[in-house]
């Protein structure tokens, strides 16, 4: 049996799952994955001690619990993407801001559009493709094949490009070249020869630099995007006003004051609902001591 087929099968098989019913057993699953696996827990739990200081150990654990349940909801909902279309996605979902992005495109340059794994990201590229045009979405390939093709199957649905981080950036260039969009998540940790220490929730984080390059290197105009989701279970997907790009012609002093101010355009979204972002990460795994002392000079 292939990939294909597999892949088939196991679509076939949750969608055959009512959504209320799927993301309630999904929530159940993540629920035993709070209980019985402590890593992941315990990573979230010191993560938010950090991040917010004032907030009571109730507090904290509630928040955990959320967070959890925020992973069930994504997992659950993502099999219902391929089945989204222009004409059914308002129902789900309702915008804020679409006018900063339609000014955007005006401009010609393309649009690099940054995010978080906040809310549900996965349907939120999947309604930006349908609410505006497909974009190239940059992602990190899976380690098994199957769960792979899976993904890239489910993303590639509402008509965007995947594509894989290696090697992307002739891709990239062509798509903004085309007054395409480019959407990059920033939340994540790199390794200290991928990216640049910000601040990020009063502690220094690696992250990617390749926004800030791209923007420096295209001027394409640079707009958040994050999706949350709200009380009664629909989403709101904001796209914020456009980020003043930093040029003063020190290429090193820019990308660091680039990626600072994108990083903390995805702070103060995180601060709002801190529930809905994926505090299990290592989001502050690498650390400035492992710089090799030369290129700290």
């Amino acid at each position: 049996m292939t990939i294909q087929h597999l892949t088939d099968i196991i679509l076939a098989g949750f969608r055959v799952i009512p959504t209320p019913l799927r993301r309630a057993l999904f929530i159940g699953v993540s629920r035993m994955f709070h209980l019985l696996i402590p890593r992941q827990r315990l990573i979230a739990t010191h993560n938010l001690r950090r991040a917010f200081p004032e907030k009571s150990e109730g507090e904290i654990l509630r928040i955990v619990q959320g967070v959890y349940r925020n992973m069930g909801i994504v997992a659950a909902e993502f099999f219902d993407i391929p089945r989204l279309t222009k004409e059914n996605i308002a129902a789900q979902v309702e915008t804020e801001g679409l006018e900063n992005c339609w000014k955007a495109l005006e401009k010609g340059q393309g649009l690099l559009l940054f995010s978080a794994h906040f809310g549900n990201w996965e349907l939120e590229a999947a309604a930006a493709a349908l609410l505006i045009k497909p974009a190239v979405v940059i992602y990190r390939p899976l380690d098994s094949p199957l769960l792979d093709h899976l993904v890239l199957r489910v993303r590639s649905a509402t008509g965007n490009i995947p594509l894989a981080k290696e090697h992307a950036m002739r891709p990239m260039l062509r798509a903004l070249k085309q007054n395409g969009i480019l959407g990059i998540l920033i939340d994540q940790n790199v390794d200290w020869y991928e990216g640049v220490f910000v601040d990020y929730f009063g502690r220094p984080a690696c992250t990617t630099d390749g926004l800030a390059l791209l923007a420096l290197h295209t001027e394409a105009p640079v707009l958040p995007a994050y999706m949350v989701r709200l009380p009664d279970g629909r989403y709101r997907l904001v796209f914020g006003p456009e980020v003043e790009v930093i040029r003063t012609g020190d290429r090193d002093a820019d990308i660091l004051a680039n990626t600072q101010r994108f990083t903390k355009v995805i702070e103060q979204i995180v601060r709002r609902y801190p529930d809905q972002w994926l505090w299990v990460h290592q989001r502050w795994k690498t650390q400035p001591c492992q710089v090799p002392r030369k290129e700290r000079c």
